[in-house]
């Protein structure tokens, strides 16, 4: 899409360093600062890969529908 903007001054100098530094075209600076401020808005990070939470097997099984036996099993039967 094609259209016309006017950028304040602390923008126009923003896109500029970006550009520089990344060497970079205006629009894809200016694509880049947009995605980053909608972003920041909706909290939603884009193409970010979502959080999986990594799993083992410890091979221990305990019944927890009593926490006294669960304790028991865990410090054993001496444990006060």
């Amino acid at each position: 899409m094609r259209t016309t903007i006017a950028l304040d001054n602390d923008i126009q100098a923003a896109v500029e360093r970006m550009r520089r530094e990344e060497g970079i075209g205006l629009s894809e600076a200016v694509n880049q600062l947009a995605r980053g401020g909608l972003a920041a808005r909706t909290g939603v990070r884009p193409n970010s890969v979502p959080f999986v939470q990594q799993t083992a097997r410890l091979g221990l099984r305990i019944d927890v529908t009593s926490v006294a036996d669960a304790l028991e099993q865990l410090d054993g039967p001496t444990a006060s």
